[in-house]
Order: C-alpha cells, then structure tokens, then sequence
C-alpha cells in the first residue's frame, strides 16, 4: 500500500488562493459598473440619461430603438421602470426605479446631502 501525500498539494492551493491578482499598469482605470437589476450590469461612464418610461417620448424613444437594433432589454420580463440612455444611442430597459439606479451611479453624494 503506497501512502499518498496531502500536504504538498493543499500547500500549493494555498499558496494559489494569497496570490495577489496582478497590478494594472499606471493610468489605466476600472470602469465603474453599476447594477440595473437581475445580475445585469451597465459601465457608469457611458449612461447619460435615467428616465422613467411612462411618457409618450419615452415610448418612442424605445421603439426607434428597437428598430435600429439598439435596445438592450434588462427586465427579465418584468415591468420596466426606468430606461437608461448610453453615450452610444443604446437603450436600455430595467427594472429598477430610476432613483434607485441614480443612488448606485452615486452613493457619496448621497451620503454628503444626508449628513
């Protein structure tokens, strides 16, 4: 009967979990990504515009979009309460409130107004 040594590979995991993730060059920068709902992200930098879906512009502003294939549908098939605009002419529907989805744009603001 061999015996089979534990030791040397959970050291190694080990070792593998501390690893630090590599360090990004200088002047590169993270974009910041916000949730719309249902595990769906957006990148900060490129929304523009929150709005409620409610008006008539709104709702044609979600059919021109589809039209020209630039809408991004996020409800999982829930109501949609908010839309968001792109610096890109992308549209896109969610399902959260556009309050909420402007309180994640900008959580420090937040907290300044409320102190």
């Amino acid at each position: 009967m061999s015996s089979v040594s534990t030791r040397k590979p959970a050291k190694a995991a080990a070792k593998r979990a501390t690893a630090r993730a590599p360090e990004r060059p200088a002047g590169t920068d993270v974009p910041t990504m916000i949730s719309i709902g249902y595990g769906n992200l957006v990148t900060a930098a490129r929304v523009i515009a929150i709005v409620s879906p409610q008006s008539n512009p709104m709702r044609r502003l979600r059919e021109e979009a589809s039209e020209r294939g630039k809408l991004i549908d996020a409800t999982e098939g829930r109501r949609t309460r908010s839309i968001l605009v792109t610096d890109s002419d992308h549209v896109i529907l969610s399902a959260i409130n556009p309050e909420t989805i402007a309180a994640r744009l900008s959580p420090e603001d937040l907290e300044e107004d409320g102190s």
